[in-house]
């Protein structure tokens, strides 16, 4: 099959772009949507006048009768006049609710025997556990690098501590997790 040279081809010409929207409209007077107008203008208006025009229903005037005379109110006597006694009432929790104390027994609060570290990574070599140190001493916490020995070769721990509750090594754990240093695990002071 024979090569083409399509650079010395050349560029089609570009094809009219068919406009297949239709033209708007033209602005000419909506006269179908001015004549609704005009006719719910005119119903409302006749509304109105036929409302101001028509008398209001008169309520239906009733002859008064005339008033009797007043009779002389009998003689009260005292006893009457005197209210019944206070009824008792069957709650009872208010008095016996004034004297009553409750027990309560509050916890003490258990201090560690031993006090918590934080470890923040081990390393093979000596130069990752001094970066991992200088990131948190970029915090404002100081780190210790220790070396464990292992199964198969020497560990560096990078180690924070010791805290003497384990609040506050959780609370240097959430500042460190915001600024990117995880993961951090928190144990009892070896």
């Amino acid at each position: 099959m024979a090569t083409k040279d399509y650079v010395k081809r050349g560029r089609s010409p570009k094809k009219p772009a068919r406009n297949t929207r239709k033209a708007p409209a033209s602005g000419g007077f909506p006269i179908k949507w001015a004549l609704i107008a005009l006719c719910l203008v005119s119903a409302l208006g006749y509304g109105l006048y036929f409302l101001s025009t028509t008398p209001a229903p008169q309520p239906e005037t009733v002859q008064p009768k005339p008033a009797p005379k007043p009779q002389p109110k009998p003689a009260v006597k005292a006893q009457e006049k005197k209210l019944p006694p206070k009824p008792e009432e069957k709650w009872r929790y208010i008095e016996e609710l004034e004297n009553k104390e409750v027990p309560v027994e509050a916890k003490k609060e258990q201090k560690p025997s031993r006090p918590y570290l934080m470890q923040c990574g081990a390393y093979r070599s000596q130069d990752q556990a001094e970066q991992r140190k200088a990131m948190i001493a970029f915090q404002g916490l100081t780190s210790q690098v220790k070396i464990s020995q292992g199964e198969k070769g020497n560990w560096y721990r990078v180690i924070l501590g010791p805290y003497p509750q384990k609040r506050k090594a959780e609370s240097d754990r959430n500042m460190l997790r915001r600024a990117g240093i995880e993961p951090c695990a928190i144990w009892f002071w070896e």
